[in-house]
């Protein structure tokens, strides 16, 4: 049986939550909106399938290009390289600063 590669590959311990916080994400995830221009965390949130991006993208940090519907256009670094990644906001957190 040839080795399987799709893509959610190798996404075992990335892509599950701990034990007993098995619910869905919090409201107020939904509540934020995110402007132009501005930079956010791509954090993968596992209980939510849609609009998640590749796991080669979380923990990085992005910018935001433009809103498309209720999700997000991201302009993220790859090495040196800029992609454009489409999002939605489950999977965003604001960039803290301090």
């Amino acid at each position: 049986m040839p080795k399987s590669s799709g893509y959610r590959r190798k996404t075992r311990s990335l892509l599950t939550r701990r034990r007993g916080a098995r619910s869905g994400p919090s409201p107020d995830i939904y509540l934020r909106d995110y402007r132009v221009g501005e930079r956010v965390m791509v954090i993968i949130e596992p209980s939510v399938q849609r609009g998640m991006p590749h796991r080669r993208y979380n923990g990085l940090v992005g910018e935001i290009l433009e809103k498309r519907g209720r999700g997000y256009i991201l302009q993220v670094y790859q090495g040196d390289k800029p992609k454009k990644i489409s999002v939605m906001p489950d999977h965003l957190r604001p960039l803290v600063v301090s």
